[in-house]
């Protein structure tokens, strides 16, 4: 067997090479981790417990697993139907649809923020209409939650798209041709072999919603126990000096963002071994 280009590279450059990875990880990712969870336990567990028990940082807590269990359910659907034309068909418009997905990734969530206000603000196009009904979009929930659906979107898309694209029409083609219906197609032979990316998909749109900031900041209106995430609890507590209860809040953050990382992880690896068995 001929060795690959990497084996045939000099042992310095690729002890090198692994040396500063480990390194720069260690100083960007580990060291801001390790700080987080050192200052919120600097003072005792007493004053974690103290700092999720107060009425406003219990609301962010809800409010944030609130719009997240909304805002992944609909992107979970938005994604796979996304990800079904673009991979399964041919149609006008398909490269617009394409880049329709990966806005998000490109616009500041700011900005994003700022169109759900000038569409739905109270001098916005749609608010006078809205206040005539008494429908409240901005500074509150289905603001948060339209602010979330929209940045979080392409995860799932993103994910499924390139792995439905690989695996092409021919099993779905085939379920048509014996009477499946598309339902049946898509439960029985689509969703089977798209699994374990979706869950992946799943898992980063769901740490994204949680700790989603810009987009949120702009649509919330900051109002302390209605509209804050934990994310703009934790930046209101630390304006305000009260670093300790900054700190915790930004620890539970941290360790459902680390739990989600866990579990992406775990099912990368029954993935690959489901795909060794096959």
């Amino acid at each position: 067997m001929i060795p690959g280009p990497a084996a045939r590279d000099p042992a310095v450059a690729r002890w090198g090479a692994a040396i500063l990875a480990l390194l720069l990880l260690t100083v960007f990712l580990a060291l801001p981790l390790a700080a987080v969870f050192t200052e919120a336990l600097r003072r005792g567990w007493g004053t974690v417990l103290e700092a999720y028990s107060d009425p406003d940082a219990m609301a962010a807590i809800q409010l944030t697993l609130l719009v997240a269990a909304i805002a992944v359910p609909v992107n979970t659907l938005g994604g796979i139907a996304a990800a079904w034309c673009v991979a399964k068909y041919e149609f006008p418009g398909k490269r617009l649809l394409v880049a329709l997905i990966e806005l998000p990734f490109s616009v500041s969530p700011v900005i994003s923020g700022m169109v759900f206000v000038l569409i739905f603000g109270a001098q916005g196009w749609l608010g006078p209409w809205l206040q005539s009904r008494n429908i409240q979009i901005v500074f509150a929930l289905p603001g948060l939650v339209l602010a979330t659906v929209f940045v979080t979107f392409p995860f799932v898309a993103r994910t499924l798209i390139p792995l439905m694209q690989e695996q092409g029409r021919a099993e779905e083609e085939a379920a048509a041709t014996l009477g499946a219906s598309g339902w049946q197609t898509f439960r029985l032979v689509t969703l089977p072999n798209i699994k374990w990316a979706l869950l992946s998909g799943v898992l980063l749109c769901n740490a994204r919603a949680m700790g989603e900031f810009g987009a949120v900041s702009v649509v919330s209106g900051h109002i302390r126990g209605e509209t804050n995430t934990m994310p703009l609890h934790v930046e209101i507590l630390y304006n305000e000096y009260q670093f300790a209860a900054a700190f915790a809040v930004a620890a539970l953050l941290a360790l459902l963002a680390l739990v989600t990382l866990g579990a992406k992880t775990l099912l990368e690896r029954l993935s690959g071994r489901r795909g060794e068995m096959v």
